[in-house]
């Protein structure tokens, strides 16, 4: 990842807590001399030095065919937003794209069956905890045979992080008044993908 010192992010919490805010992941590894991305939901396991993640793929995803030691890496990506530099109060500037991105760098490894289960369940558990107070959903409303079925359709595999890096480039390279200014044109402008670059800002951009 191409990191200019002001936009670098290692807080080891804080990509973690990125991951677990935005965690489909773009996943990409080499077949056959060739860059293939697949795209999955993780789960983020925090152990270790870095942390890894669990995710699964369909069997017939070329990607999932993929031996135990290649190496992968993941990207997760955040909000991204267009910033005018009519915005700003300094003169003389131009137009930017703000936006945050984690990636992370590992060796894959295929779950054994029983590991595959409790992926999917602990991924749909994160999910449904998002909308409480609805009851949960849970893999036991499945019968033993839909559930044989689909765990069949699928391969879960487990990567651990040697390699963790955020970018949030927020805007930490101007001053506090520029700053201030794209916070309000971004806020004024009022779409999600705004809003939620304004607070990184707000956050991020010291």
């Amino acid at each position: 990842m191409y990191r200019p010192k002001a936009y670098a992010v290692d807080d080891v919490e804080a990509l973690h807590a990125f991951i677990r805010g935005r965690p489909f992941a773009t996943i990409g590894v080499v077949v056959e001399s060739r860059v293939v991305l697949a795209y999955a939901p993780v789960v983020l396991d925090a152990s270790g030095a870095l942390g890894a993640v669990r995710f699964h793929l369909a069997k017939s995803n070329p990607v999932a065919a993929i031996a135990d030691g290649t190496p992968m890496q993941i990207s997760f990506t955040g909000p991204d937003a267009y910033v005018s530099p009519d915005w700003y109060v300094s003169q003389g500037l131009v137009p930017t794209w703000n936006y945050m991105a984690v990636e992370g760098e590992g060796w894959v490894r295929a779950l054994p069956e029983a590991d595959l289960r409790a992926l999917l369940v602990d991924l749909s558990a994160a999910q449904e905890k998002q909308l409480l107070p609805k009851k949960p959903w849970t893999v036991d409303k499945l019968s033993a045979d839909r559930l044989a079925a689909l765990t069949n359709a699928v391969v879960g595999f487990s990567v651990v992080f040697e390699k963790l890096e955020g970018k949030f480039k927020v805007s930490q390279d101007k001053s506090q008044e520029d700053r201030s200014g794209a916070i309000a044109g971004l806020e004024a402008r009022g779409d999600p993908a705004s809003l939620s670059v304004a607070a990184a800002m707000r956050k991020w951009g010291r």
